[in-house]
């Protein structure tokens, strides 16, 4: 499933396409037919992220509400439109760019107390300026789950998925099983300064690279995508060679480096 900066791309991306035109919008499946028609030559005003969750927001205050899943893509195409394939549930068509919505699992028709009442449900986002660390480290003290498990709610915060989740947890030394509520403040505060420098970042290069470029000897942008991570799908810990664990944590894999992340004490 893609995680927040990957959205939060789309969003920008929509936006410098398609915002402040007057487009056409179709649904060739049929399962948005209904919304497709209402939009049809509307302007689409603008586009916005919230965590996970994509929104193109309509002059006459309707909100088309995207959620990928683990099998949603969009397709983009320049020029005239292409012959729509039968998979796709939304196209937007306008200045001379065309997107196509196949496989989400939420493509709906929102209105603007909808869309409040959705993102309330969510917790702070990174990559948003008005996101509040504050609440996400309130939701963690009130979890009895662990803090591997809770980077992952999207209630507690949004945007966050398995990568970023094991790759943060090990630069900040932290084992995945450890108790959310007993993370201490200012680890918490390490880790949100790191996952906004890395989310941030996503956006604008469009991948997840964590490593820092002296340990590996190259710049990020030449970075392979099987050497951009610390642990996440690595056999072992490049600081201190350790066979990194890989187990099921909450339907994920979670891995550690169970030397660099010490775990909790206690049984498992």
């Amino acid at each position: 499933m893609p995680e927040g900066h990957t959205i939060h791309r789309l969003a920008r991306d929509h936006a410098a396409w398609l915002a402040g035109e007057r487009v056409s919008v179709s649904s060739p499946q049929g399962r948005f037919a209904a919304g497709a028609a209402l939009l049809d030559g509307v302007v689409l005003e603008a586009t916005d992220a919230h965590g996970k969750h994509l929104f193109h927001r309509y002059e006459d205050g309707r909100v088309v509400h995207i959620h990928l899943g683990l099998f949603g893509r969009f397709f983009t195409h320049e020029g005239p439109p292409p012959t729509p394939r039968d998979t796709v549930r939304y196209r937007v068509t306008g200045n001379g760019q065309t997107v196509d919505l196949v496989g989400a699992t939420a493509c709906e028709l929102l209105d603007p107390d909808q869309v409040d009442a959705l993102t309330a449900r969510l917790g702070p986002d990174p990559i948003r300026k008005d996101a509040d660390p504050d609440r996400a480290f309130a939701a963690l003290q009130r979890r009895s789950v662990s803090i591997g498990r809770a980077l992952l709610d999207q209630r507690v915060l949004a945007g966050v998925g398995n990568v970023f989740r094991a790759e943060v947890l090990f630069v900040h030394g932290i084992h995945p099983e450890t108790p959310a509520r007993e993370l201490p403040r200012e680890q918490w505060d390490g880790i949100w300064g790191t996952l906004v420098t890395w989310l941030r970042r996503g956006v604008r290069s469009g991948r997840i690279v964590t490593m820092e470029p002296d340990e590996l000897g190259k710049p990020r942008g030449r970075m392979r995508r099987d050497e951009s991570t610390y642990v996440y799908r690595r056999d072992r810990c490049l600081r201190c060679a350790t066979e990194i664990r890989r187990w099921d944590l909450g339907g994920r894999w979670a891995y550690a480096c169970e030397t660099c992340q010490p775990p909790p004490r206690g049984p498992r």
